[in-house]
């Protein structure tokens, strides 16, 4: 097995375009930003290939970059301390935004505050994972308690699917509306939610590979095409 991917790995890096790329990241941002990116090598490289696996952050940097399952790990920066073996770039900061299915009813409301839609029918990640505790954080920027989720789970594409019944709200990322191509998904300009004392709440998201050959010509293939 290591092996064949020692293999696979040169194979990249003496012609990336008919390579193979494998990409760890979490379930939110493969919906968006890294899906965006791979259609974009893939429309520029048609011969290469790229392997997307899903995962929490602690698993990507703590099991998949070290065993080297993937040459690349998109996620958050919040709370994490930089390792010495591990090349790491800024990509992009982000936010969480209310979204809502287009025959929401929230849609047609010009002003709301989060306290409007503490009591609405939600579907949210779990709490006690990172995008959970970030969107209580949002609440109780604004003095509020997270609302008690009807529906927990990581699946975006659940997520969408109640959403579009225009019952339920969610919080996900900004990234997800400017990269992702759900059409139906609608949230409020910035200007017309009253944002909570202080501002939202920005997360930074970085790229990171393992400090060698094989896994640095991967990271700058990947920049240099964002």
């Amino acid at each position: 097995m290591k092996l064949r991917q020692g293999i696979r790995q040169l194979e990249f890096l003496t012609d990336p375009t008919a390579g193979e790329l494998r990409i760890g990241c979490n379930e939110t941002l493969s919906a968006g930003f890294v899906s965006a990116v791979i259609d974009r090598l893939s429309r520029q490289y048609p011969r290469a290939t790229f392997h997307l696996v899903p995962a929490d952050r602690v698993t990507l940097l703590n099991r998949e970059l070290r065993q080297r399952t993937v040459e690349l790990a998109v996620t958050t920066t919040s709370g994490l301390d930089s390792e010495k073996d591990m090349e790491v770039k800024v990509l992009f900061q982000d936010r969480f935004v209310v979204l809502a299915g287009a025959e929401s009813k929230w849609v047609r409301r010009r002003k709301f505050t989060l306290a409007d839609v503490i009591n609405e029918a939600w579907v949210l990640p779990p709490p006690d994972s990172l995008p959970g505790l970030s969107i209580a954080a949002v609440f109780r920027a604004s003095g509020l308690e997270p609302p008690n989720a009807h529906v927990v789970s990581f699946s975006i594409p659940l997520h969408h699917h109640l959403l579009a019944t225009g019952r339920f709200l969610t919080m996900l990322p900004m990234s997800m509306l400017r990269f992702g191509k759900r059409t139906h998904l609608i949230h409020r300009p910035a200007g017309d939610i009253i944002p909570p004392p202080g501002g939202a709440r920005v997360t930074s998201y970085r790229i990171g590979a393992q400090s060698s050959r094989f896994m640095g010509s991967g990271l700058r293939f990947f920049l240099t095409h964002l």
